[in-house]
């Protein structure tokens, strides 16, 4: 992969490969996972979940090597054994229920997937004998002018019965390069004259192994297709191209405009506008809200929320139903109260604000004194003029108001108004007009 990030985690809509593989056994009902992982590979582990198992393969030496290591967990086992690579990560667990099940149902020793040709460079080719059953598996770099020619590719997913594996596996010899491999598997269960099935898959696409950055774009693709087309088929209006995780959850009646990035573990309610241009993190938006061109990260909004052109909604902050957020406006880890309007070029950082409160053009909590973060209180029914400074930590009584350009660095009382640098009370009560 040229990439310091380790293959099996490398991400495909929002979660790493090999966790795509894992989900589809899960999914499958194959629900007791083993992961063979390299030393000091916790992130693997981490990344597979479903409460699954590990062992350590201390080195390299092939897949029947890595297979071996889980003999300790697995040889008291009695039944069937499914392995599988962890960078195939368009394996469905319809496929995978399908090859168990097969498996079972024909009392074989060994089954294995393949495909007719070959979605991804590098896979072995399925000999077949004069009866046209499985005889061996011929890895790519070993192909002569006959063998060449055979379009049965190997997908690199098996059955096996146990305890028949653990013992075959003692039997297999290693190779020039001192590995041993599960596909040597194969044909010493010919060899033994033990039952070989293969399973032909329907969409030759699953079984794509990803080796390098073309073909992890190419699994990308498909994936993001699955799931926009699960989302279509919701009551979702996706309007392409969007990319959504495979971790977000959507309701019905929303549309996603183009060019909208969702991430993370975020959840959409219903009637939303999203985009276009938008990106969503590890969000929760209520129903009924509006997202135009904007940023929103581990935030919530309430319903009725509009957002945008071209604002930031930053980390933990938490905007209250029917808030107007409108253009280049930042809110970071702040409360805005129900009914709030912060129309344009305006920050609020670190900063609690009530209801009903108008925020204008220009405003900023001046939050940080070049050493730690203050914070800031605006009750409920205040009025921020333009270009207002707000020195926290601060609080602003309920009704009060700060005329356009005031520098206030004192407490306000409830109702009064301020202007000025610094500012000063012109008036104990708010304007008979404005409290109306």
């Amino acid at each position: 992969m040229k990439s310091s990030v380790p293959k099996v985690l490398q991400t495909i809509c929002g979660r790493e490969m090999v966790g795509l593989v894992a989900d589809s056994l899960y999914d499958a009902g194959l629900q007791d996972l083993v992961v063979v992982v390299p030393p000091d590979s916790s992130e693997v582990s981490n990344a597979v979940g479903h409460d699954a198992a590990s062992v350590e393969q201390a080195e390299p030496l092939g897949t029947a090597h890595a297979l071996a290591q889980a003999r300790t967990l697995l040889e008291d086992y009695q039944g069937n054994v499914l392995v599988i690579n962890g960078d195939v990560p368009l394996i469905t667990p319809r496929t995978m229920s399908a090859l168990a099940s097969h498996h079972a149902s024909t009392g074989a020793y060994l089954t294995l997937l393949t495909c007719d040709g070959f979605p991804s460079a590098g896979m072995g080719r399925v000999i077949r004998d004069e009866n046209e059953n499985v005889a061996a598996i011929v890895e790519e770099a070993e192909l002569d002018a006959q063998t060449a020619l055979v379009s049965e590719g190997n997908v690199g997913v098996y059955c096996f019965k146990s305890p028949w594996l653990w013992s075959a596996l003692n039997e297999l010899s290693p190779s020039a390069k001192g590995e041993i491999y599960i596909t040597d598997l194969v044909a010493e269960a010919a060899i033994q004259g033990r039952k070989i099935e293969a399973i032909l898959l329907e969409d030759m696409g699953e079984g794509l192994g990803v080796n390098d950055g073309i073909q992890l774009a190419k699994a990308r693709e498909v994936v993001q297709r699955r799931v926009n087309d699960k989302w279509l088929l919701s009551g979702v209006y996706v309007i392409e191209p969007a990319f959504i995780d495979i971790t977000v959850e959507l309701e019905s009646d929303t549309t996603i405009y183009p060019n909208t990035f969702l991430h993370g573990r975020t959840v959409i309610g219903k009637g939303c506008q999203i985009g276009p241009g938008s990106i969503i993190v590890d969000s929760v938006i209520g129903d009924g809200c509006r997202v135009l061109q904007s940023v929103i990260e581990e935030a919530v909004l309430e319903e009725g929320v509009e957002v945008g052109p071209y604002s930031h909604v930053r980390p933990e902050s938490h905007i209250e139903t029917d808030v107007h957020i409108g253009n280049f406006a930042e809110v970071k880890n702040s409360r805005l109260g129900k009914g709030t309007k912060m129309g344009h070029f305006s920050y609020v950082g670190d900063a609690q604000v009530g209801s009903d409160v108008n925020i204008g053009a220009g405003a900023v909590t001046c939050n940080f004194d070049g050493v730690g973060k203050n914070e800031t209180i605006i009750e409920e029914g205040v009025f921020i003029g333009s270009d207002s400074m707000l020195v926290a930590p601060l609080r602003i009584g309920a009704g009060a108001s700060t005329g356009a350009g005031s520098v206030v660095t004192k407490d306000v009382p409830a109702g009064a108004m301020v202007v000025g640098v610094p500012a000063r009370i012109i008036n104990k009560g708010r304007p008979r007009k404005r409290q109306e």
